[in-house]
C-alpha cells in the first residue's frame, strides 16, 4: 500500500499535506485472527505430508530465530535453531529440519 495524501486532490491553491501511510487510515479496532486451519489433502503419500509439516516447521523456525536477531545463514547452527525451538515449545528439529531452517533464511534475502 502506498502513502495516501489527507485532503482533496488537485484543487487550486491547495497545499499538499505530509503523506498519511496508508495503514493508519484503516480501522485498528478489530483483531485480525490467523486463517481457520484446513485438514490435509487425503491421498497423498506419507513422505508428502512429511515434507510439508517438515517445511511449516523450518518456516516457524526461521522466523522465531530472526524476530531474535539471528539474520544469517551461518548463525544459524543447529544448537542455535534447536535452543530456539525449546523457548518456543517446538519439539527439536532434525538436522534435515536445521539444514532447511538455513535455506529459508538464505533464499528470503
Amino acid at each position: 500500500m502506498g502513502a495516501v495524501f489527507e485532503g482533496s486532490r488537485g484543487a487550486p491553491g491547495h497545499v499538499r499535506r505530509k503523506p498519511v501511510p496508508a495503514a493508519a487510515l484503516m480501522d485498528q479496532t478489530l483483531p485480525i485472527a490467523p486463517p481457520k486451519k484446513q485438514p490435509l489433502p487425503a491421498g497423498r503419500p506419507r513422505e508428502w505430508y512429511v515434507t510439508h509439516n517438515r517445511r511449516l516447521k523450518a518456516m516457524r523456525l526461521a522466523i522465531t530465530l530472526l524476530d531474535a536477531g539471528v539474520y544469517l545463514p551461518n548463525q544459524a547452527h543447529n544448537r542455535t535453531i534447536r535452543s530456539a525451538a525449546q523457548r518456543v515449545g517446538i519439539h527439536p528439529p532434525s538436522d534435515i529440519t536445521c539444514h532447511m531452517v538455513r535455506a529459508f533464511m538464505r533464499y528470503n534475502r
